[in-house]
């Protein structure tokens, strides 16, 4: 316990700025945790990352816009959170373990027109929610999809199955 308060501080007097800083860290990859924890629908097409950046820089530099915290700690804070936002969005493509980690995997949902049911219960969506994402892709029916996918981003993608052509060798 000890260590632990020397590392990120006690709640009972100010904190150094590299105290902050390691509480910066702490707080982003427990947001980013938290975040990769929510169905992917709650992100409304943006990458968990992006929304840990931002809800969690929002929250330290109003901080130290209030006056509820030091200002130059919280910029120090800042500075090392969009610095860790920028080293893992430059790892990221890099790395297949980093990428799962910070922005996780394509949930594919249909394959050749049959719903994947267990898939579209571990994304956590419904046979409404599905049928809502096929009509604004333009599709009316799921026999007409050839694959679908929750995406990353919580955006669900269709690729419709190749339609038949007209028949060869017409006069």
């Amino acid at each position: 316990m000890e260590l632990f308060r020397f590392v990120f501080g006690d709640a009972s007097g100010p904190i150094a700025w590299w105290q902050m800083c390691d509480r910066a860290v702490l707080v982003f990859a427990y947001a980013l945790v938290l975040y990769r924890l929510l169905p992917r629908k709650a992100f409304g097409g943006t990458a968990a990352l992006d929304i840990v950046v931002t809800v969690v820089l929002g929250s330290s530099l109003s901080r130290a816009l209030t006056a509820n915290a030091p200002l130059i700690p919280v910029l120090a804070a800042t500075a090392v959170l969009a610095g860790l936002y920028a080293a893992l969005s430059a790892l990221a493509p890099r790395s297949q373990w980093l990428s799962r980690l910070a922005k996780g995997r394509a949930i594919q949902l249909v394959r050749n027109g049959t719903v994947d049911w267990q898939a579209m219960r571990r994304a956590r969506l419904g046979e409404r929610d599905l049928a809502e994402s096929l009509r604004l892709k333009g599709v009316s029916n799921v026999a007409e999809v050839a694959e679908a996918f929750l995406e990353r981003n919580g955006a669900i993608s269709v690729v419709k199955a190749a339609s038949p052509g007209p028949p060869e060798g017409g006069a």
